[in-house]
């Protein structure tokens, strides 16, 4: 794959397609303000939670391999990431772990204090390597999975897949399970500047800078892997193959749909469903508090 997006979505690009004014005419904010640094991690913590119970909710889980991580405000060479062998479904707040980039879990952990060791190889390369990642996202999902086998990158097949023209790889040095420093390094450096990363016999791999920019773009490359899958079945099955987007047509494609301030926006309704689903249980069964609910990017 050429390498010449070094800044995965870093273009100015959702301006295009929507316009973002408050009542005086001055531009929206789409992020959060937050008074300090202890308070922008309390509300991480929450919302890193709350995404692993979207990756639940799709069935991202298998087993207990999977993991996503958020950047820790306060020290940024630090990092939050789910305790190993909890179901994604079930992780609040307060279970998540604090990390260091020697993997020591820090003392205001959660009390499940197991770290998944191929979580810290990976993810800690990636955070050292793009200090642009604050937020990064792995598991085994099943079309993820099946795409890999195939060691190849995504077909321009939809307007969906143009989110990644040129801006994911296929690692394709597959050695089992990352246990050791050099294949986490490996696997940063072979993603250089992109946002995704599909492991070759392994999964997908996502890093923006905000959670629900992550979430957004691997449930879309996951829809994208499948839609692919069934587009190669389909056409085969005809006789023909399918029709794909010109390089053109998809670089100004990518321009509008590929960037991080947009997928950003456009991973608000997966926060915002996950609530509505959670409003119905009971209070003592809630996750986390309604306090946080409907804060805007």
């Amino acid at each position: 794959m050429p390498n010449d997006v070094q800044n995965a979505g870093s273009q100015e690009d959702f301006v295009d397609v929507a316009i973002f004014k408050e009542k005086d005419g001055s531009p929206k904010s789409l992020f959060p303000k937050f008074s300090s640094p202890q308070e922008e991690r309390e509300y991480l913590k929450h919302r890193l939670a709350q995404a692993f119970r979207i990756f639940g909710h799709y069935g991202y889980d298998e087993g207990v391999a999977g993991h996503i991580t958020v950047r820790d405000p306060v020290d940024p060479h630090t990092f939050w990431v789910n305790p190993f062998g909890r179901h994604f479904g079930s992780i609040r707040a307060q279970d998540l772990l604090h990390v260091d980039h020697a993997g020591k879990i820090l003392d205001d952990s959660g009390p499940e204090r197991i770290l998944n060791k191929a979580a810290f190889m990976i993810h800690s390369a990636i955070h050292a390597k793009r200090p642009d990642v604050n937020c990064a996202a792995h598991s085994h999902s099943i079309y993820g999975r099946a795409f890999a086998t195939l060691g190849i990158e995504l077909d321009m097949l939809t307007q969906d897949s143009c989110a990644f023209y040129k801006d994911h790889v296929v690692y394709q040095n597959f050695r089992g399970v990352v246990l050791d420093e050099e294949e986490g390094l490996a696997i940063a450096e072979a993603l250089g500047g992109r946002k995704a990363a599909i492991l070759q016999n392994h999964g997908l791999l996502v890093a923006t800078d905000t959670i629900e920019s992550t979430v957004h773009f691997y449930i879309a490359l996951e829809k994208c892997c499948q839609v692919q899958l069934m587009a190669d079945a389909a056409a085969k099955g005809r006789g023909t193959q399918p029709l794909h987007i010109t390089e053109d047509d998809a670089l100004n494609t990518w321009k509008t749909v590929g960037g991080v301030k947009g997928g950003a926006f456009a991973g608000l309704p997966q926060f915002q469903a996950l609530e509505r689903r959670e409003a119905t249980l009971p209070a003592e069964l809630r996750f986390d508090s309604p306090k946080y609910w409907n804060k805007r990017l």
